[in-house]
């Protein structure tokens, strides 16, 4: 194999696809990039089993030919040399790497061993405005269970009925739902995609006003931005329902100025982000939110001007995942709705009622 390319154009092809490259595996090709050299490009392709992303730029192919290179090495030279015009050669166990009057050689395996990517993803597909799709992905995504005692929470469930689109995320401890449209569907869907999958999905789509097509098929999805392909496995198995776990009714609701709220809650969330649960309490009563944390280090108390319906109550609650819930909403009048300090609350703008988060309250000495 033997190409010649621009570094800006390798470095950022590297950049994207050395996301997929395996970390923790016994297969060392797993942890590779595939450097494909035909016709009038290359093509670079990473994949750990579960996501594969897929690059190609243009190059001058000197000589045909396919070689897997190191990812992290590979990708951490590279974006070193995005100035300068790069040629590639490769033996049967080394890569060479000319740039400017510098040489380099890195050693390689065989592609033969590199898995095969399906990019043949075309059953079922949908199509969504890209902004949509961002904003739903950064809505919900931060929700997903992050250890792998039930690996269905630890990604978003996808529904599509008609135009409307349903994403639910959940880690036992709080929800987030979103809804938005799509602009058209080959058929109603539910699927379960890996929040990392999302992610990924999230930062390669552009900020222009344009139309992203997600295609689906047998438990594998594929969403492709000009010449970048990701493909990755869905999730099988039953998610939680979501109507069993949100509250339908309720005896406190409090609409608060968001800005205000959130800044009192990251203040009394400094001193105790070290503890194990980072609690806060929220003192709710005519007219006002109180909040308050207590650690070793000091206390904070700090009464929130808002406007309450229903019954008093004091609460407690994770600093982080309510913080985290009050930053996702855009509007500027948030609106809590409580039952009781041990039973589940919601958070939400109080116009735009898109999006939804659920948070369980921590039970202290004082609830228990």
């Amino acid at each position: 194999m033997k190409a010649v390319c621009q570094g800006i154009d390798l470095s950022d092809a590297v950049l994207k696809v050395v996301k997929a490259c395996a970390t923790r595996t016994t297969v060392p090709v797993m942890e590779c990039i595939k450097i494909s050299a035909k016709n009038d490009g290359i093509t670079l392709t990473a994949t750990d089993g579960e996501i594969a992303i897929q690059k190609k730029i243009s190059a001058e192919i000197l000589e045909e030919g396919e070689v897997c290179v190191p990812g992290k090495y590979f990708a951490d030279f590279i974006k070193k040399l995005e100035g300068v015009e790069i040629v590639l050669s490769a033996t049967n166990k080394k890569m060479e790497i000319k740039y400017a009057d510098s040489q380099t050689s890195m050693q390689i395996l065989s592609a033969d061993d590199f898995p095969k990517v399906d990019t043949d993803i075309k059953d079922n597909s949908f199509k969504i405005k890209t902004e949509d799709l961002k904003n739903i992905i950064s809505a919900t995504s931060f929700c997903c269970a992050s250890d792998d005692s039930r690996p269905i929470l630890k990604g978003c469930q996808f529904v599509i009925s008609g135009s409307a689109l349903c994403v639910t995320a959940l880690d036992g401890f709080r929800l987030a739902t979103a809804n938005t449209a799509v602009l058209e569907a080959t058929a109603d869907m539910e699927f379960v995609c890996p929040a990392r999958t999302l992610n990924e999905i999230e930062k390669m789509l552009p900020d222009a006003e344009e139309v992203t097509e997600v295609f689906i098929q047998k438990g594998m999805i594929l969403v492709a931005v000009e010449s970048t392909v990701l493909t990755s496995r869905l999730f099988g198995g039953d998610f939680i329902k979501k109507e069993n776990i949100i509250p339908k009714s309720f005896t406190t609701c409090v609409t608060v100025d968001k800005a205000l709220l959130k800044s009192s809650i990251e203040r009394a969330a400094i001193l105790v982000r070290n503890d194990r649960n980072s609690l806060i309490i929220m003192d709710i009563s005519q007219g006002k939110v109180e909040i308050s944390s207590n650690s070793d280090i000091g206390n904070v108390n700090e009464p929130v001007k808002a406007e309450v319906e229903g019954k008093d109550i004091k609460i407690a609650m994770n600093s982080k995942f309510i913080s985290e819930a009050i930053n996702a909403l855009d509007d500027e009048i948030a609106e809590l709705s409580f039952n009781s300090n041990v039973q589940p609350f919601i958070c939400q703008n109080k116009d735009k009622k898109q999006v939804l988060y659920l948070i369980l309250p921590v039970r202290t000495a004082n609830n228990a």
